[in-house]
């Protein structure tokens, strides 16, 4: 089982969450712990070791090594703001 490693900006961003979208991002993060490339998950474009995962209306960007996964960001999935705050982070 892996570990798990949120950014602050991430964990901030979960923070904020309704309850019920809180219940499903932390559900499958805790999931990615099992199972770090579940079916649903996309390699990202010009980040190979990036993935990402959809969870309803939100979508939670993070990369994976032996024994942690990285939670890098979580937004919105039906906006661009998500990929703008990773490039970002990631300059």
């Amino acid at each position: 089982m892996h570990k798990i490693d949120i950014t602050k900006a991430a964990g901030k961003f979960i923070e904020k969450l309704p309850p019920k979208q809180y219940r499903q991002v932390i559900s499958t993060i805790f999931d990615l712990r099992e199972n770090p490339t579940p079916n649903d998950s996309k390699q990202l474009s010009g980040y190979p070791e990036y993935h990402r995962a959809d969870i309803g209306e939100y979508r939670i960007i993070y990369r994976f090594d032996n024994d942690t996964v990285y939670i890098a960001v979580i937004g919105k999935r039906n906006d661009d703001e998500v990929y703008k705050r990773f490039k970002q982070q990631n300059l």
